[in-house]
């Protein structure tokens, strides 16, 4: 019985990341801009919290690794798109950007999932590029240039430590 709770707990985290993304575009919808922000943050400690608990109680799964994926493209991949499409001013770079983003941040995330590594990352990792987008969302600011250089980084070769 233990067992069975144990493997259900990290998705339980990853399911609070996954939440926390769809209500953030929620608000964005509704014009709640800065609490559309917020729940992206609590989204990271959700992410950060899920493997950690995971790993703990080594309880890893292939289906926890694939769950987190799809929970990270939506709460720091179209969730943060959408916050600086909404505050952005229509242009072709914005629409780029906007694009870009989250297609970057997918490729990120498959690239990891076929390729895992150890140590660092290969790439600026989805969250980490996820939440300055969202912060900047909070401060309703917008820069389609600072947008693209992240959505670049997310698949660039930099290597990045993991912490």
């Amino acid at each position: 019985m233990f067992s069975l709770v144990a493997k259900a707990v990290p998705n339980i985290f990853t399911m609070g990341n996954l939440l926390c993304g769809v209500l953030s575009i929620t608000c964005n919808m509704s014009g709640f801009l800065e609490l559309a922000s917020i729940l992206v943050l609590f989204s990271a400690i959700f992410d950060l919290l899920d493997g950690r608990i995971a790993r703990g109680l080594k309880v890893n799964s292939e289906l926890g690794v694939q769950l987190d994926s799809i929970a990270d493209i939506v709460s720091f991949g179209v969730a943060p798109a959408l916050l600086f499409h909404t505050i952005a001013v229509p242009s072709i770079l914005t629409s780029l950007a906007f694009i870009l983003f989250p297609i970057m941040g997918a490729i990120r995330l498959a690239k990891f999932s076929v390729k895992p590594t150890i140590g660092y990352f290969s790439g600026l990792p989805i969250p980490a590029a996820g939440l300055p987008l969202a912060a900047m969302g909070f401060f309703s600011y917008s820069n389609a240039w600072i947008t693209l250089i992240l959505a670049v980084l997310m698949v660039s070769p930099i290597r990045v430590k993991k912490f």
